[in-house]
């Protein structure tokens, strides 16, 4: 089945936009952008790598849904970045909060690359679910192994996968992270199961959606459609 959506860019909520563009920027090798205060970009090789960080009122409440995973030399660089610890001895992996509070997971590396976004991680009730849906909705390869789900080839992404895990509490608030996607066809991608959170109007060019679990993304039609 043909691609539904097209990964566009990635969009993270803040409280304090600048002071999370500038962590964001430094953790993943992005360009902080001067512009808009309100929603500052960061760029890197391509428009895809573009992250825009975008100032909100609430402050982080609840565990995220979405995390990103990131690639790092050593946890220590993360945190005289602004991190905190949260969990640095369950996994093989370490998790952290982010200036604002938000989880993230560091992976250690020998060696690393400029950039250094590595995955995308999202909570699910039915991980195995979702994966599907997404890797159906944006045309890439989904797979199934040792009680994990994830998405890897997603057309456009520039990073290896989005991970899927399977948790029991269900969404309650908007997510702090989101992905842009593009959508020839807005009607096919809601026949697959997406729902128009808001419309268009005066205040965006785009649509806020939301997929069967209720996790929002924004769809944008592609340049030069009418």
């Amino acid at each position: 089945m043909a691609a539904l959506a097209i990964f566009k860019d990635l969009c993270i909520d803040a409280v304090d936009a600048r002071a999370s563009a500038a962590f964001w920027g430094a953790a993943l090798g992005l360009e902080v952008e001067e512009g808009d205060p309100d929603s500052i970009g960061l760029a890197g090789p391509s428009p895809q790598h573009t992250i825009w960080v975008n100032r909100v009122p609430e402050p982080v409440s609840v565990k995220q849904r979405v995390h990103l995973d990131v690639h790092t030399r050593a946890v220590g660089e993360l945190i005289a970045l602004g991190a905190t610890p949260l969990d640095t001895e369950t996994f093989p992996w370490k998790v952290l909060r982010d200036p604002e509070g938000g989880e993230l997971c560091a992976f250690e590396r020998e060696q690393v690359t400029a950039y250094r976004l590595y995955e995308v991680g999202v909570d699910a009730v039915d991980g195995p679910a979702m994966a599907t849906w997404w890797g159906e909705v944006l045309g890439a390869v989904v797979h199934h192994e040792d009680g994990w789900s994830w998405i890897g080839d997603i057309p456009g992404a520039p990073f290896e996968a989005m991970v899927f895990a399977s948790v029991p509490e269900p969404k309650t608030v908007k997510n702090r992270i989101h992905w842009d996607v593009t959508v020839p066809d807005r009607e096919a991608l809601i026949a697959r199961g997406a729902t128009v959170v808001r419309e268009r109007d005066e205040g965006i060019r785009w649509w806020i959606m939301a997929d069967p679990e209720g996790n929002e993304f924004c769809a944008f039609e592609p340049k030069g459609a009418l």
